[in-house]
């Protein structure tokens, strides 16, 4: 499997890139699956169902499955969070694996960057950065794209994965 990612700091595009970039590889024909980082609590979960039921009373994981998705919770319970290669061998195979978040790590990645943040840039201290997707122009040692510009993105990281 390959993997790439998308990094930057909040509110500077990621998301919305993310998205954007699974329809079009996708669309090519290639498989994908997406991790994503999330620096705050979260919970796929509610209280009242019966799996949160089953999570609040001690279990370790909870597997829901369905006749059109299965997901697996799992709980750390004060342990540390999992490195990002534990979680990668836990991904089932496909083509490329989108990774959002996780820009302090060593996989390649583009740095999603919108002015407006206020931000600095990422790259110019990070040679795992390999582009940059911006709404801004900027001068760099290496490519700039409009952030808006699927396509081309979705060209490069292919080329750069060899997809």
């Amino acid at each position: 499997m390959k993997i790439f990612g998308v990094a930057g700091y909040k509110n500077a595009g990621k998301t919305g890139l993310m998205e954007r970039l699974v329809t079009e590889i996708t669309g090519r024909g290639f498989t994908v699956s997406t991790l994503k980082h999330a620096h705050h609590a979260f919970d796929i979960d509610h209280p009242g169902k019966d799996s949160h039921r089953h999570r609040t009373a001690g279990a370790h994981q909870v597997v829901l499955s369905s006749g059109n998705r299965w997901a697996m919770m799992t709980e750390l319970r004060g342990t540390p969070e999992p490195p990002l290669s534990e979680l990668l061998a836990q991904m089932a195979p496909v083509d490329l694996i989108l990774i959002e978040g996780w820009k302090r790590d060593s996989h390649p990645k583009i740095e999603a960057y919108r002015g407006e943040t206020n931000h600095p840039l990422i790259a110019p201290d990070d040679p795992t950065i390999k582009a940059i997707a911006s709404d801004t122009s900027i001068t760099l040692d290496r490519p700039v794209f409009d952030l808006n510009d699927t396509a081309i993105i979705a060209d490069f990281i292919l080329a750069e994965t060899g997809l």
